[in-house]
């Protein structure tokens, strides 16, 4: 039998493929390392966020029970007096009025750009939504210092059968509404895109109505997805500083009313840092303010995360 001869091993083949391949791998596990230290730097920036407020928390939390900072609303920093109850309590109040505005708003319009809607509005709508989403945060103040206040004062309020100057928890709340519905409502229009059309057309096919398919296959198969845009919102609610600051009054009580000017924390913390720095205690009653308004952060993110998770398991 004829047999075809063995080639030699190419010992300089074996040389020249290898530290290419090193090479490769090494860039592979460069990117990998990479990568694995930017989730962490992520994954640890709240931790090191909330940790950072409660070291320069602990001077004020050594003098004062944090219940008794919580829970009441003397605030007169020249008397050592540091109650937050007022400005917890304005925070609150703008931040659920501007969802209570901005939720159905987004939602309804959300359903409309996708359900009903020609598919050309959608191209003018994008645009839109970007540019309140750019639009500064003291322009959006600046406009209601010349358009809600006035409003509210000379028209809404003496409608309604009360007095106010305009700067109250209302104005606080519009403004803080019109800036939320930008982000609300690209996640939601991105929402309601994702769903398969099938779904749509079995339910059609089957008797239902549009709004049918509407209310009882679209709105359950997205529910988790609009739990988590309400939570971006409350979040961005949440964070805003002058815009609400310049319309919101900032009296540090607790507001009976919408047309009652309030002082959310963020405004207090624009307001006051860098000034009477040398009045003890000042400045850990500032940073404890940061804290609670990042707590306050942290549980609005918790309950709807928890509320996405008991629906999953449903």
């Amino acid at each position: 039998m004829f047999h075809c001869p063995k080639k030699p091993f190419n010992l300089h083949y074996k040389h020249s493929i290898n530290p290419e391949m090193r090479r490769v791998n090494y860039f592979d596990k460069l990117s990998d390392s990479w990568m694995l230290i930017a989730t962490l730097t992520i994954s640890i920036l709240p931790l090191c966020i909330g940790l950072g407020l409660l070291i320069e928390s602990i001077p004020l939390l050594q003098k004062y029970h944090f219940w008794r900072l919580i829970s009441h609303t003397v605030w007169s920093p020249m008397e050592r007096k540091f109650g937050m109850l007022s400005f917890i309590a304005g925070t609150l109040w703008v931040t659920g009025l501007s969802m209570c505005m901005a939720v159905p708003v987004s939602l309804l319009a959300a359903i409309y750009i996708t359900q009903y809607a020609k598919p050309w509005l959608m191209g003018i709508i994008h645009p839109i939504m970007d540019i309140l989403a750019g639009i500064p945060s003291v322009v959006y103040g600046v406009w209601g210092v010349l358009i809600i206040v006035p409003w509210i004062s000379k028209k809404l309020a003496p409608a309604m059968g009360y007095s106010s100057s305009g700067y109250c928890i209302l104005a606080g709340g519009i403004i803080l509404a019109v800036m939320s519905i930008p982000y609300i409502l690209h996640l939601q229009i991105e929402i309601f895109r994702t769903i398969p059309v099938e779904l749509k057309e079995v339910s059609l096919s089957l008797g239902a109505t549009y709004w049918e398919t509407i209310k009882y296959v679209l709105l359950k198969q997205t529910r988790k997805g609009i739990i988590a845009s309400i939570g971006l919102g409350i979040s961005k609610s949440l964070g805003e500083t002058i815009a609400v600051l310049m319309v919101v009054g900032n009296v540090p009580q607790i507001p009976t009313n919408v047309f009652q000017a309030g002082y959310p924390l963020p405004a207090l913390l624009a307001n006051n840092y860098g000034e009477m720095m040398s009045i003890p205690l000042y400045l850990a009653a500032l940073m404890f303010a940061g804290l609670m308004l990042f707590l306050i952060i942290c549980l609005c993110n918790s309950i709807s995360t928890w509320i996405i998770y008991n629906m999953h398991q449903v």
